[in-house]
């Protein structure tokens, strides 16, 4: 998508979104207590690191050794439900607002991971990264890291409006099925440690 469409169509979501920001903000803030957002590192375009925002959808309950729970145990009801229905991805349009994302890209991923991938892998983020994808909307966290990782590149390859157009009625439709969605990326799929092709940079 190119840039005015990303401005004027993440204004457009956080503007409709308002009143829903509202009532998620206060249930967060009475269930979970502060803070009402999740922000954390991640890979932008031509590695530069940003900070991304979501919804919190996680406790920070700790076991007797005072290290946090797996994220499976410290996943709330409500965050389960945010996740279920992508509404801890809306304060992400903010990022895009900012200009860090972009509506449609490669899902940005922790920093940590830049020294694993391969040398094709790393084309991904030649673009921006993006609220959703062309990895997302061809089965998200059901594929491997290395499925997800050509179709990032594929995307990259052969971007273009009307592919962007493509993956963001693709992706309303699936949010409002329901379908290929379940946790977070960095929650849903076990820790990337580097691609099974063996392919090194």
């Amino acid at each position: 998508m190119n840039r005015l469409f990303d401005i004027s169509f993440s204004t457009a979501i956080l503007v409709l979104c308002g009143p829903l920001f509202l009532i998620i903000g206060v249930i967060l803030f009475v269930f979970h207590g502060k803070p009402i957002f999740f922000r954390q590192p991640r890979l932008g375009i031509n590695h530069k690191i940003f900070f991304i925002f979501k919804f919190r959808t996680m406790s920070d309950k700790r076991g007797e050794d005072g290290e946090l729970l797996p994220d499976e145990k410290r996943l709330t009801s409500i965050g389960k439900f945010l996740r279920s229905t992508s509404l801890d991805e809306l304060p992400g349009f903010w990022n895009v607002l900012r200009g860090e994302m972009s509506i449609v890209g490669p899902r940005p991923l922790p920093p940590h991971y830049l020294s694993r991938y391969s040398e094709h892998q790393l084309k991904r983020h030649a673009v921006k990264p993006g609220v959703t994808g062309w990895a997302q909307v061809n089965g998200r966290n059901s594929i491997t890291w290395d499925e997800r990782f050509d179709f990032d590149v594929w995307y990259v390859e052969n971007k273009s409006f009307l592919l962007d157009l493509k993956i963001l009625l693709m992706t309303i439709s699936y949010v409002l099925a329901r379908k290929h969605i379940n946790a977070d990326d960095g929650s849903a799929m076990s820790e990337f440690m580097g691609s099974e092709k063996g392919e090194k940079k």
